[in-house]
């Protein structure tokens, strides 16, 4: 006959729900940002960081962020610096600004080479 599983084992099993939850919250909380929001980062990235990088982000009081000034740098490093800043460097938070997805989708189209902002038709 077998026993029942002991306290400790209900309780993990009890935790499996709320664990999955969390795990399908945090996948939909890396969503790549819609094109409408897209294209508010674009003219983000071009006037904003322009500012700092230079507006065709070839560098200024910032470093570079050509795809060629990029290229050994780790993604998520990135995408942490864009949403958290550089304490003692004039790199500044955009968490306020932006979500964390849309910070690595920004450094994402960094590493491959920025996007130039769509025109409007009018």
């Amino acid at each position: 006959m077998l026993s029942p599983p002991p306290p400790s084992w209900r309780r993990a099993t009890g935790l499996l729900p709320l664990l999955a939850a969390l795990a399908c919250t945090a996948a939909s909380a890396q969503q790549p940002p819609g094109a409408e929001r897209q294209r508010e980062l674009i003219r983000m990235v071009r006037q904003d960081c322009g500012s700092c990088h230079g507006l065709q982000l070839t560098g200024g009081l910032g470093p570079a962020l050509t795809r060629e000034a990029l290229a050994d740098k780790p993604l998520e490093s990135m995408a942490s610096t864009i949403y958290g800043g550089r304490p003692g460097t004039p790199m500044a938070p955009w968490k306020a600004m932006l979500s964390e997805a849309d910070a690595l989708w920004i450094a994402q189209q960094l590493m491959a080479g920025f996007p130039e902002p769509q025109k409007d038709a009018r």
